[in-house]
């Protein structure tokens, strides 16, 4: 268990040593996450529906079609719709997330408290991702609303610390 919280930047494998930031790289799994992983494009060229010209058309202008002469069926149509959801969301969401990210950096905070907060904020959005994409019942699909205010608390939190953090070498100058 050591080793994963070390691996994981909350525990230091040696006491004596400082513990190190995980901010790069949960920055750069989550760009890789956003335009890559969510990226509905792999989707689109196993169904045949992608058309390098314009793919964010390829789903409105070709998806009807494919379903109508049975290439693609209606269900597979609506999770490629949503697989491109999630990952417009979250490439508008990591915006706020490298903003909170710099900012904990730059204002000081324990470098344990930016990796708990990155691990939190990227389970939140994993789930998030995955309730988009593979839920397509009302009631279950509250849970990505949950995770998405949830990863929105994590970077209002790793904000208002920093800010707090400022605010307490400002008032003890």
């Amino acid at each position: 268990m050591a080793s994963l919280l070390s691996s994981l930047g909350l525990r230091a494998t040696n006491p004596l040593s400082p513990l190190p930031s995980h901010a790069a790289s949960y920055l750069i799994f989550h760009f890789l996450f956003a335009y890559g992983v969510l990226s509905s494009r792999t989707l689109k060229q196993i169904y045949g529906l992608d058309h390098n010209v314009s793919p964010r058309e390829d789903l409105g202008k070709y998806g009807p079609e494919a379903v109508k002469s049975g290439k693609i069926t209606q269900k597979q149509l609506d999770m490629m719709k949503r697989t491109e959801s999630a990952s417009a969301n979250s490439v508008e969401h990591y915006t706020l997330f490298v903003a909170s990210m710099l900012w904990a950096q730059m204002t000081g905070l324990p470098n344990a408290e930016i990796n708990a907060s990155a691990l939190v904020y990227t389970l939140a959005r994993v789930v998030y991702a995955a309730v988009y994409v593979l839920v397509d019942r009302p009631a279950l699909s509250q849970i990505r609303g949950l995770m998405w205010w949830t990863s929105n608390l994590v970077c209002f939190r790793l904000l208002w610390l920093g800010g707090t953090a400022i605010n307490r070498t400002v008032a003890l100058s």
